[in-house]
């Protein structure tokens, strides 16, 4: 009886297909980090190389995953499938000045929360007011982003 030296062999597009039902499972616990769109190319790769056996060499999948990359890339951008289509994203702390919100924790000069309309994909934001204490509920404006860790506030009806 003699032992065979040759470990099994694993295809490229198995290996292609496992990697990318991994990427997806990633994807799904870790929503927005965008493996998707890999993890979908990899998988119609990785299927079609197993389907069609003359496609299973490095460079058919090299192409298909480019192909497939492509297409998921393109559907991915243009079906929007976390919304918003960048309308209610910030650029950056400056484009805060002068939006409006509500009050959603007391505002006081030390601090408070606020959340602001159009005002990101988490518009809720820790605020300190000018000088006066703002209540709940209460309707605001961004006096100074200050670099959008700490947002100063007004209330709506005071003018500067």
């Amino acid at each position: 009886m003699s032992i065979s030296s040759n470990p099994p062999q694993v295809s490229l597009a198995l290996i292609l297909l496992l990697a990318g039902i991994i990427l997806t499972t990633a994807e799904a616990i870790v929503p927005g980090a965008h493996f998707i769109v890999l993890g979908v190319a990899l998988i119609s790769a990785g299927l079609l190389g197993m389907v069609f056996s003359p496609l299973n060499n490095p460079i058919a999948l090299s192409i298909l995953l480019l192909i497939f990359g492509g297409i998921a890339l393109y559907l991915f951008r243009t079906l929007d499938i976390y919304g918003g289509k960048g309308l209610f994203r910030t650029s950056d702390a400056d484009s805060l000045r002068d939006k409006t919100g509500y009050v959603s924790e007391l505002v006081t000069s030390k601090g408070g929360k606020v959340n602001l309309y159009d005002g990101g994909f988490d518009s809720l934001y820790s605020a300190r007011s000018t000088g006066e204490t703002i209540s709940v509920g209460a309707e605001i404006r961004v006096v100074d982003p200050g670099g959008g860790n700490m947002l100063v506030v007004e209330s709506v009806g005071k003018k500067s």
